[in-house]
């Protein structure tokens, strides 16, 4: 069985969002705890990235904020973090966060939670990231993308092959069950990341 000792979050920074959303961050950040898993995660201290840091903080288990010094500077983190990596811009951070991680969970979220999401989908295409990726979907909430996703396959932007690269949940506790199921990818996918 495949062994996952930290995992990547992503997820939304807004205040502003439906309960439904909350409350499967709550549980996925018990889930990790459970699983003695470690959460890496942008050190944001609202929204959902709030949530899921509380969630695990209040359980006891383990998580590393990395956050870009800006956003430090602004008072953005998360003050009950005890492990926080500060970076020099933002593509630094997105680059630790993958190399601390053993997996992504995508929680839904704005345009930057989404860029994370299509740029380690992009690094897994072109070999350059292994471990598996989830889209935990709450409510639909990526059902758009996922049809988009579909769309670029079906007219030949990728290639069906592509597919394997992510897991769709619905629930926080089949997130955490994909992170050992997921399809293996290895650096034989470099000769059929382009079309």
């Amino acid at each position: 069985m495949r062994k996952i000792h930290s995992v990547c979050v992503y997820c939304a920074s807004s205040s502003q969002i439906d309960p439904v959303y909350f409350k499967a961050a709550e549980e996925l950040g018990k889930l990790i705890v459970q699983n003695n898993m470690r959460c890496i995660y942008g050190a944001g201290n609202q929204g959902l990235m709030g949530t899921i840091a509380d969630s695990i903080l209040d359980a006891g288990g383990k998580i590393t904020g990395i956050i870009p010094q800006f956003m430090y500077e602004e008072g953005w983190h998360n003050k009950r973090l005890q492990d926080i990596e500060i970076t020099g811009s933002m593509h630094e951070r997105k680059e630790r966060m993958a190399t601390l991680s053993d997996a992504v969970i995508a929680l839904p979220g704005g345009c930057g939670t989404m860029e994370e999401l299509l740029e380690i989908i992009t690094w897994k295409q072109l070999g350059l990231y292994f471990n598996p990726i989830i889209i935990l979907n709450t409510a639909g909430y990526y059902d758009p993308l996922l049809s988009l996703l579909e769309k670029a396959i079906d007219q030949n932007f990728m290639r069906s092959e592509h597919l394997k690269m992510w897991v769709v949940v619905s629930t926080p506790q089949e997130a955490i069950n994909a992170l050992f199921s997921a399809p293996e990818w290895n650096g034989s996918v470099r000769k059929f990341a382009a079309i």
